[in-house]
């Protein structure tokens, strides 16, 4: 497996690959200052707009070292700084002494036009990524223009340059130029298109649905006849397509894997009813497929073997990651031990309580469940309000050597992390994974 400073190294290669071939090719030009550093944004902007599909393409080699969400935020912080290069091109081009006309001018070769049109087609790219949720985009949506746009700016832009640039002129540039084309479309096919048709021939069987609360369900499934379970880590999770019929929507969402990788019958994920497609998950019935691909990120305990004092903070659908670590615990009689701090809204909302229950008076792994409920009814002696710094404290005691795994709605989260950095915990010991892909 290759390490992250490698692969880190390699990308920062890749993308400088373009200014480095041309220098070593000394293709300079006697243009102003501003004009060639147009012309250097340009080169590094199409290696970055071309490794973009490859840093989602669910790559396992290329995902492992860092999980997907640290890979998915690092997408969409490169395509916002993709944007202000290219954004920053053709006005840096008019003031290095190319002139204004290639802005206001309608009088433009069509190569010019392309180039223009690809960079309009990134800005819709990149505002609809970024304010899908203020756009009032669906998920469904969302991914619609996420499956258009890609191939259609990466082939604009690359006519755009292949016509346009001095550069491209050399044929060593030129073989790197199709080397990144054809990398881009070899992640896009394989993500979107052949894994997606490998993945429909393996379909899972439902065989069990179950309604853990009021709007939460757990669904297990069972690999195809004759296939085993694929391995993977307790608390990561993996991405599931159902297809029941019955006029259901067919869409790919992410679901925490909750069953212990100590069995290897079935695979379960619990799922909260919180959108279009979620909110029809309990009609979901034995028998139903499902195709699943993973497993996905670095959010397990058994990654971090040095951790044997853990702090569990959950916040509401949050407790799955962690319900999965537990029950290997269980399973595997791991002597560790374990503080789980889950914080509800109201006794209805809590998931797994009697579970829960169960392994806490069980002698491995050592658990200790406390619930924190901020609107408890009448009868309820147990923890009130928020969970904040004072409770966090008198229940962990000193945080020496411990490890804390945060997982709960975004703003919780934010709100744990800050605490637990105020108390003096280092980085390196809080752990959490961010699921808005």
């Amino acid at each position: 497996m290759l390490s992250g400073v490698v692969l880190v190294i390699a990308y920062v290669v890749l993308v400088t690959s373009p200014l480095l071939l041309v220098t070593a090719l000394c293709l300079h030009s006697p243009n102003e200052l501003l004009y060639e550093i147009a012309r250097s944004f340009g080169l590094s902007a199409f290696a970055i707009l071309c490794l973009q599909p490859l840093l989602v393409a669910r790559v396992k080699w290329i995902e492992r070292p860092f999980g997907i969400d640290i890979l998915s935020r690092f997408h969409k912080s490169m395509g916002i700084f993709l944007a202000i290069l290219l954004l920053s091109h053709p006005p840096l081009l008019a003031l290095g002494g190319g002139g204004w006309s290639l802005i206001t001018s309608l009088e433009q070769p069509w190569y010019v036009w392309l180039g223009k049109l690809g960079l309009l087609a990134l800005v819709i790219h990149i505002c609809t990524s970024v304010f899908s949720s203020r756009l009032g985009l669906t998920f469904e949506q969302w991914r619609r223009i996420h499956y258009i746009m890609p191939p259609l700016i990466i082939a604009l832009v690359f006519v755009h340059s292949w016509e346009t640039g001095d550069d491209l002129k050399e044929w060593p540039v030129r073989v790197l130029w199709i080397a990144f084309l054809l990398v881009a479309f070899a992640a896009y096919t394989y993500h979107k298109i052949l894994k997606p048709i490998l993945l429909s021939r393996h379909r899972y069987r439902v065989v069990e649905v179950k309604q853990e609360i009021h709007n939460v369900w757990t669904v297990k499934l069972a690999p195809p006849e004759g296939e085993i379970l694929y391995d993977y880590c307790p608390g990561q999770f993996h991405f599931i397509t159902f297809h029941r019929g019955r006029n259901l929507p067919v869409e790919e969402h992410h679901g925490t894997i909750l069953s212990s990788p100590a069995q290897k019958e079935f695979i379960s994920s619990t799922i909260k009813e919180s959108g279009d497609f979620t909110s029809t998950i309990g009609l979901t019935k034995p028998g139903d497929e499902a195709v699943i691909q993973g497993p996905f990120g670095r959010f397990s305990y058994v990654l971090h073997p040095e951790d044997n004092d853990i702090v569990f903070i959950a916040g509401g659908i949050g407790i799955a990651p962690f319900m999965g670590m537990i029950r290997h615990m269980r399973d595997m009689k791991a002597d560790l031990r374990v503080l789980v701090l889950y914080a509800n809204r109201s006794e209805k909302d809590v998931v797994f309580h009697d579970e829960l229950a169960q392994m806490e008076a069980g002698e491995k792994p050592r658990l200790a469940v406390i619930h924190i409920l901020s609107n408890p009814g009448i009868a309820w002696a147990g923890e009130k309000g928020h969970l904040d710094r004072e409770k966090i404290e008198r229940h962990v005691g000193p945080v020496d050597g411990k490890a804390f795994y945060v997982c709960g709605p975004p703003p919780m989260r934010v709100k744990i992390i800050d605490t637990l950095r105020a108390m003096g915990v280092p980085y390196g010991q809080i752990r959490t994974e961010i699921f808005s892909l």
